[in-house]
């Protein structure tokens, strides 16, 4: 018998619609009210003192890059196992992305990004793979070692303030995770999340540039953090010096632009769905995923066919974003039939990720996935399964139990 389980669909329930309905009526729709207390509340949450948000984390991304200066004859590492949005923004830069292996837990291998870190190596974007935290410690160790700090060649004020490379964390995946006793969106230097359509937490399109720079990066620049987030905000609209909300008080029509910016700022819309779920998000949004987590490892973690992922350990604790199960001793054709196998029953599953080399633009810049061999190894044996606020205890043991039988066909114990 066919049945319906979809794989991520947004959480959308009466508070939220009534929220969203506020906004509409309340006649301000974009940047405004809202989105400042959502920005607010995220910097709450996360423990740091500036939050700016934005249209989509990759928007967020870019514009860290480019605040920070990077562009044509600058590197950025980036891991081979992520989604392209990771890459894609450095390329609009005009930088290389230089791409490294991964852990057999999908994150980036920080000894690999030891050796592949060059004079021209101006950042780091490591990626929390489906919520679970990268391993910052051993990155930050990397970038502070004196010997990578003298191969720092910076080209402008704010990289020689930093004094070496940025670490500008892809935590799209990994609201709510944490490392070290401490959130994720503490740790980077800056973070960007997203609040896309199937994320833990979404505003439809969205995301979030937290600001955690070290204090001697501001004394040198003779700033501070909110001046940093006021540049951002500027450039998320035009370079105008003025937002809309900013423009309607009595006598505030005149602005300036100060610089050819972008458009990217976020809606007061998708702002009143965010502030929803996040006043709401660990009492119910991350415990409900948690349970399904557990549902899914007590099914499968003494199953000798399957590798169950890491969620949680002494150092970190996932987001809970994507269960990315994977299946021993199989080919990639064969993890694709077990796909199809449960397509043909209503269950949708999903792969995280293609590896970029993979990929025809990225094979066209002439990366290779033989250059990545563990990234390849991961992806081959993936699957992704549905994981969402909705999901019913029995949606969840049907699953489960349509796994088993399609691996059974292939896989037999």
């Amino acid at each position: 018998m066919n049945m319906n389980i979809p794989f991520s669909p947004p959480h959308i329930d009466d508070a939220i619609i009534a929220e969203v309905v506020a906004v509409l009526r309340s006649g301000w729709i974009t940047t405004g009210p809202k989105t400042r207390q959502f920005e607010q509340m995220i910097t709450d949450y996360v423990g740091i003192h500036d939050v700016v948000c934005v249209n989509s984390a990759s928007a967020g991304l870019e514009l860290a890059l480019r605040w920070f200066g990077i562009g044509e004859g600058d590197e950025v590492i980036v891991p081979a196992y992520t989604y392209t949005a990771t890459a894609e923004v450095v390329l609009h830069c005009g930088a290389r992305p230089v791409l490294v292996d991964v852990n057999d837990d999908f994150l980036i291998d920080p000894e690999k990004v030891r050796k592949a870190i060059t004079p021209r190596t101006k950042a780091i974007l490591p990626v929390d793979i489906v919520g679970l935290p990268c391993d910052y410690k051993e990155l930050f160790e990397i970038v502070n070692d004196t010997n990578i700090q003298k191969m720092f060649q910076p080209s402008n004020e704010l990289q020689k303030s930093l004094g070496r490379i940025l670490i500008l964390a892809d935590a799209a995946h990994s609201l709510g995770a944490s490392y070290l006793g401490r959130k994720i969106g503490a740790w980077a230097d800056i973070t960007v999340f997203s609040f896309h359509a199937v994320k833990n937490l979404t505003t439809a399109e969205g995301g979030a540039i937290c600001l955690h720079l070290p204090d001697s990066f501001y004394e040198r620049q003779g700033t501070s953090s909110q001046d940093i987030k006021n540049e951002l905000k500027v450039k998320s609209l035009h370079g105008q010096s003025k937002d809309a909300f900013a423009k309607t008080k009595a006598g505030g029509w005149r602005y300036d632009v100060v610089n050819a910016g972008y458009k990217c700022n976020m809606t007061d819309v998708a702002a009143a769905m965010g502030v929803v779920e996040l006043a709401r998000y660990d009492e119910m949004i991350l415990p409900r995923r948690k349970q399904i987590f557990d549902a899914y490892n007590q099914a499968f973690a003494n199953d000798k066919r399957f590798r169950v992922p890491t969620y949680e350990n002494a150092e970190k604790t996932s987001s809970y974003h994507v269960y990315t199960l994977r299946i021993n001793q199989i080919s990639e054709t064969d993890r694709d039939n077990i796909i199809q196998k449960l397509a043909d029953q209503g269950i949708a599953t999903n792969v995280h990720f293609i590896p970029l080399p993979m990929l025809t633009v990225y094979k066209s810049l002439n990366y290779k996935i033989e250059d990545y061999p563990n990234a390849y190894r991961q992806y081959a044996c993936e699957i992704s399964l549905p994981v969402y606020y909705d999901l019913t205890d029995e949606q969840v043991q049907t699953v489960i139990r349509a796994m088993k039988e399609a691996v059974s066909e292939i896989r037999p114990l």
